[in-house]
């Protein structure tokens, strides 16, 4: 297990109605895709995805829960335990990338923007969100040199549309060496089959009830494998093998959820 490290809040930052950033004071290190479970003294340990890396780290976060709540209301200078960084995270796959993000999964896939253009890789990024005022961090990955396609679900910014629509036309129209996406489990699953249409190595982040953090109590299980240690990010060719994927997951409880 990774040693538990305490922090001290920076800044707490608004993306969009009820998801915010913060921002810490000191360095973390991790691959695009991984996660910490964070730690509130005398409240509540939870998983969270790492939003930006490196010196003065930050988390993006909606607010859901107790525990998020909990965190939206610290202040800078107050501290927060944090361990890992855990899990399987992206990997920059040739010179030409083409990202999928879906609402909040905008904060998982924008690290591996930063990380692309770092590596001189062209990223196509397609941003969709149900509404103009859910679209987070466009200008973040616009300043960053990524080409951004926008979809909103009512038409109020970009595209009016599915996300998956506009990576459609844009499969057509160039030529990528992978496609990477982060969202709703359905957006997932559908930016995989146009990846296996056009033959193009895919990789996903996952999203389930994460409790451990390290593949112990089996509650973010799918189909056997932990998304915790396994995941979060999985290859197409594991997508592939899943059989719950974007029908089935586990709740806190342990029951069975469709997600239908």
């Amino acid at each position: 297990m990774t040693e538990l490290r305490v922090f001290t809040i920076a800044d707490q930052i608004d993306e969009a109605k009820a998801c915010r950033t913060v921002r810490f004071r000191g360095s973390l290190h991790a691959d695009p895709g991984q996660f910490v479970m964070v730690w509130l003294p005398r409240e509540d340990e939870f998983p969270m995805s790492v939003s930006y890396v490196g010196e003065g780290f930050g988390l993006t976060y909606k607010i859901v829960g107790e525990g998020t709540r909990s965190l939206s209301t610290m202040n800078p200078g107050e501290k927060v335990g944090i361990r890992g960084p855990y899990g399987r995270g992206f990997e920059v796959q040739g010179r030409r990338m083409l990202a999928i993000a879906g609402g909040v999964g905008m904060a998982v896939i924008a690290p591996l923007v930063d990380l692309a253009m770092e590596e001189r890789a062209d990223v196509d990024l397609v941003l969709g969100a149900k509404t103009e005022s859910e679209l987070i961090m466009k200008e973040r990955c616009e300043m960053a040199g990524a080409n951004v396609h926008i979809s909103t679900d009512d038409g109020s910014s970009g595209t009016k549309g599915l996300a998956t629509d506009i990576a459609r036309r844009l499969l057509q129209t160039a030529e990528y060496d992978c496609v990477c996406a982060c969202g709703p489990e359905k957006m997932i699953v559908s930016a995989f089959r146009l990846s296996e249409e056009h033959g193009l190595p895919f990789q996903a982040s996952l999203e389930r009830y994460i409790k451990c953090g390290i593949g112990i109590c089996d509650s973010c299980a799918i189909d056997g494998r932990h998304v915790c240690s396994e995941g979060p990010v999985f290859s197409g060719d594991v997508l592939a093998s899943l059989e719950d994927l974007g029908r089935r997951r586990l709740s806190p409880s342990g029951r069975i959820v469709s997600l239908d």
